[in-house]
């Protein structure tokens, strides 16, 4: 199966979610390379790499605890894509996930059963 081991799933390892995912790709024998953004870092081109595939909009979770945590001039400002980026960049686990990158560029944020297996037989 080498045409599917060039896809990067970036996430968080003890997010319900990302192990969805990962299981995922592993009953359906598709290699994955797993990135957790606090154990494997995160700097400013990672992050401007999604945000280019995704849009800043998407990425940023505002319905996780990480989110409703902050402070509310903190929420505010983020309003633009540069905020956006500092802000994931100060706080990883405000970036919505699982985020799957194929080596061809295309990419899928979320997870979802019927998703990924579209996404996988679309970029093989």
């Amino acid at each position: 199966m080498a045409e599917n081991s060039s896809f990067i799933i970036y996430g968080i390892k003890n997010c319900d979610t990302v192990k969805k995912a990962r299981r995922w790709l592993e009953d359906n024998d598709v290699e994955a390379r797993f990135h957790d953004y606090r154990v494997d870092g995160l700097d400013e081109t990672l992050i401007q790499t999604l945000i280019d595939k995704q849009g800043w909009e998407a990425l940023l979770n505002t319905r996780g605890t990480t989110w409703r945590k902050l402070d509310e001039s903190v929420r505010a400002a983020c309003d633009n894509a540069e905020s956006a980026k500092a802000l994931m960049l100060d706080h990883p686990a405000v970036i919505k996930r699982p985020f799957l990158l194929a080596a061809s560029g295309q990419s899928l944020l979320g997870f979802k059963p019927e998703s990924y297996a579209q996404f996988v037989a679309e970029v093989k």
